[in-house]
């Protein structure tokens, strides 16, 4: 972890949304298992697949499949069951997702302080958009990238660098709050100060592990460590 001096001065924040806005696993899992039942396998638990969360759905597919084997799945299963698997979580996209603790009261607070918000996920647009609405989050964010609004996603620094030029700022001066390595090192990358929640996914691994300069318990608790620039 770095060692800042705060509150550190931004003109902007970008959130992550699995694992940080929103706890999505129970909807992932539930798509995971409905998967299986079509391929006639047995379901996973929610504890494994929260594992297999934080480098796009296409890893979690893969990942999925492979437990309980010897290796990655077969080329032409994983190809059969991608398209499978994402009409299965279109299916039940929301319907378990809550909002974690803390959420609503940081982007109010940060709206209060008329900071522009961006959203940065490594989540399809076809999920992302309507779970932002479904969630009631959609009108706190000026820009949303999903994973496939680019050529390249988390944790290369493309979607927070473009992030920074659709609201005008310097990387320097827009924060970016995730809950994974994957966020890091994209932050890091782009040149952006980076927070991380304690809570979330990050593949199974301790968050206090990873180069950031701050880890909190809310996303509140983060807007007490910035100030608008």
């Amino acid at each position: 972890m770095n060692d800042k001096k705060f509150p550190i001065p931004v003109k902007a924040v970008t959130l992550d949304l699995d694992g940080t806005l929103l706890d999505t696993v129970s909807d992932l899992t539930a798509a995971v298992n409905l998967l299986f039942g079509k391929l006639g396998r047995q379901a996973l638990d929610e504890a494994l697949v929260r594992t297999f969360v934080g480098k796009g759905i296409a890893n979690l597919v893969k990942r999925s499949l492979a437990a309980g084997t010897n290796g990655a799945p077969d080329a032409a299963l994983f190809d059969r069951a991608l398209p499978m698997y994402m009409d299965c979580y279109e299916s039940v996209n929301g319907e378990r997702t809550t909002i974690y603790p803390g959420v609503r009261e940081g982007l109010n607070a940060l709206k209060t302080a008329a900071l522009p918000l961006a959203c940065v996920t490594n989540k399809s647009e076809r999920f992302t958009l309507p779970l932002l609405k479904r969630t009631g989050l959609a009108d706190y964010f000026k820009v949303v990238v999903a994973g496939d609004t680019l050529p390249k996603r988390k944790p290369d620094p493309l979607p927070l660098t473009h992030a920074c030029a659709q609201l005008g700022v310097a990387p320097r001066d827009m924060l970016m709050i995730g809950d994974s390595l994957n966020d890091a090192q994209a932050a890091r990358a782009a040149g952006c100060p980076v927070f991380c929640v304690s809570y979330g996914y990050n593949e199974g691994r301790d968050v206090r592990d990873l180069d950031v300069d701050a880890i909190v318990a809310t996303i509140f608790e983060a807007t007490r460590l910035i100030v608008k620039s």
